[in-house]
């Protein structure tokens, strides 16, 4: 198997409680992440973690900067255990929220700084969600020009417009609530599949637009450094550029379709790599194989697959 390693991120609703209690317990370096996350917040996102309660570990404001947290303690405790060699790197993508944690990794910024950026995007996220009363269906088994007619034909004058491009046939549109309820209606009499998801609000649609106002300021107050591998824009679907178009692009990313599809076709085109999902969970592993039955995810979610991995 290839040395050279693609690491994946994931996003919010990879969140469940427990997640990370095991790497905390075990592993040193996982524990230091955790207790500098309490640290900088100024709260125990620990314990929120590690024992909920779910519903609110489920609020965008905390499940943001614990995931993020949880991933990076993974990563520490898969190099601390030999499963990951930082020098394989030769690339990162997150979905949504895990874009941070890849930029993390790739050097544009510091953890604590990746802390303080990705709880401020929570709040103002749940802040914009709470002023618009909106959501999300996902939609299984249409393509992306299916999906973008229906958008038209039940928004209604209301807004409703792609925001996830998973995988094929796995997309999820985002809007407002009459919008959403005629997009499940509308979904059902074509005969496709359509779920409403358990989110706060409208993410990666225009209704996002004061959250995406707010965080150009709190991405202003922080330097951003050249990256160290590439890391994979939502947005294009291409490595990052310079650290003001990085930027601007995640201030673009919270309303616009997140290009998680075109972003694995991106780095599949590379030769031989060896993928490696950060927790929690293995929602990206499950996508993975929508795009490609035949591609390989491994975890470092758990002590134990973390022990898988390190065998590899």
């Amino acid at each position: 198997m290839s040395s050279a390693i693609y690491i994946l991120c994931p996003g919010q609703g990879a969140q469940t409680v427990s997640m990370g209690k095991d790497l905390y317990d075990s592993s040193a370096a996982a524990k230091e992440v955790f207790d500098r996350a309490d640290r900088v917040l100024g709260f125990s996102i620990s314990t929120l973690c590690f024992g909920g309660p779910e519903e609110r570990l489920n609020r965008t404001d905390i499940s943001q900067p614990a995931i993020y947290a949880t991933s990076v303690a993974s990563f520490h405790a898969a190099h601390e255990a030999g499963a990951i060699d930082p020098g394989a790197i030769v690339g990162a993508a997150g979905l949504s929220l895990g874009e941070y944690t890849a930029l993390h990794l790739g050097g544009a910024f510091g953890f604590e700084d990746g802390l303080k950026l990705v709880a401020a995007r929570g709040r103002y996220m749940q802040e914009a969600a709470q002023s618009s009363p909106s959501g999300m269906v996902a939609i299984l088994g249409a393509d992306e020009e299916q999906v973008t007619r229906l958008c038209r034909e039940a928004a209604d004058g209301e807004v409703l417009v792609l925001a996830n491009l998973n995988a094929p046939g796995q997309i999820v549109v985002s809007g407002s609530c009459g919008a959403c309820e005629r997009a499940l209606k509308s979904a059902e009499a074509a005969g496709l599949k359509a779920t409403a998801l358990k989110v706060a609000g409208a993410f990666h649609s225009p209704l996002m637009r004061p959250a995406a106002n707010c965080m150009t300021a709190e991405l202003d107050r922080v330097h951003f450094d050249e990256l160290v591998f590439p890391v994979y824009s939502n947005v294009t679907a291409q490595p990052h550029g310079d650290p003001a178009l990085i930027k601007r692009l995640l201030v673009d990313q919270i309303i616009s379709p997140v290009q998680w599809e075109r972003t694995m076709k991106a780095l599949l085109a590379t030769e031989g790599p060896r993928f490696v999902e950060l927790a929690p969970g293995r929602t990206l592993a499950g996508l993975a194989k929508r795009i490609n039955r035949r591609l390989p995810v491994e975890s470092v979610g758990t002590a134990e697959l973390l022990s898988a991995a390190k065998g590899t």
